[in-house]
């Protein structure tokens, strides 16, 4: 046989079997990547997301990556190229836009307790959780002393995350908090401040019976609110939250996001100096 025909027989051998390129997009695949990368044990639970082109990343799709274990969870997300041979894992963002445009797009504000101008310049959202110590030393920063120094140039909004598995009653205080949204933002808050400031005498036992006397004093309908409590009715709303919670990373609580900058709980001279970047950075 010639030289030349051998080395194409060689190069057809090879060619079968050689293995094929792995690719990103192939759910199996990217899990076993994922897995590797962050360690994660064989009970870790993973759901990946079917692609989409990604926004601000010509070329790629983003690809989110949910994982979950004993209660907790996070969400990854992957933009990976066309032929899924490249992965980057991280933000994305245009310059044009906000450097936290990520998060604006995940927090939703419908529907949710706000006080403050919808209009207002900076705004701020909480996630929170109504037996959380430290949710409560915050809240004196976020309803007094924010709206002295600020009047309408700063929003709040406050969004229900329950750590269940810390503070027993927090879940059924959301739910609760949320029927008297259903009648009324003012009562709300005014829940929401007879909450923090009884916190160390509510507890799962007695949380029903003291919102619902709550309730009769303060302009609340207490029949409409125990068929609210009773059937659970804002319980998805609260459900929604904690996804949405989850999906931005969050882990403990007070989470703050300041025009989407995601920070901790912080005293009030830190939140006005961070306030005050933003108001400077908007040129107002």
């Amino acid at each position: 046989m010639k030289p030349a025909a051998l080395f194409l027989l060689a190069v057809a051998a090879l060619a079968q079997t050689a293995a094929p390129k792995k690719s990103a997009l192939d759910k199996p695949t990217l899990e076993a990547y994922a897995r590797y990368v962050e360690l994660f044990q064989i009970d870790v639970q993973v759901k990946i997301d079917d692609p989409k082109p990604a926004k601000n990343f010509p070329g790629y799709s983003e690809v989110i990556v949910h994982f979950t274990y004993d209660g907790g969870a996070k969400d990854d997300v992957f933009y990976v190229s066309a032929d899924g041979q490249t992965i980057v894992k991280g933000d994305v963002t245009n310059i044009n836009a906000s450097p936290f445009q990520a998060n604006l797009d995940t927090i939703s504000l419908t529907g949710q307790p706000t006080f403050g101008p919808a209009n207002a310049p900076v705004t701020i959202v909480e996630f929170g959780d109504l037996e959380c110590p430290s949710c409560k030393a915050e809240a004196p920063v976020l309803r007094e002393d924010i709206p002295k120094m600020y009047g309408d140039k700063v929003r709040v909004v406050f969004k229900d995350f329950p750590l269940e598995s810390i503070h027993p009653w927090a879940r059924a205080a959301a739910i609760t908090s949320r029927c008297v949204l259903r009648q009324s933002q003012a009562a709300y808050w005014k829940f929401f401040d007879w909450d923090y400031e009884n916190q160390e005498q509510l507890n799962g036992d007695n949380l029903h019976a003291k919102a619902l006397e709550w309730a009769g004093k303060n302009g609340v309908d207490p029949v409409a609110m125990g068929r609210c409590l009773d059937t659970k009715a804002t319980e998805p709303e609260v459900n929604k939250n904690i996804a949405e919670a989850r999906k931005l990373g969050l882990t403990g609580t007070p989470s703050l996001f300041i025009n989407g900058r995601k920070v901790g709980g912080l005293p009030f001279p830190v939140m006005q100096q961070l306030i005050d970047i933003e108001l400077k950075h908007l040129g107002k």
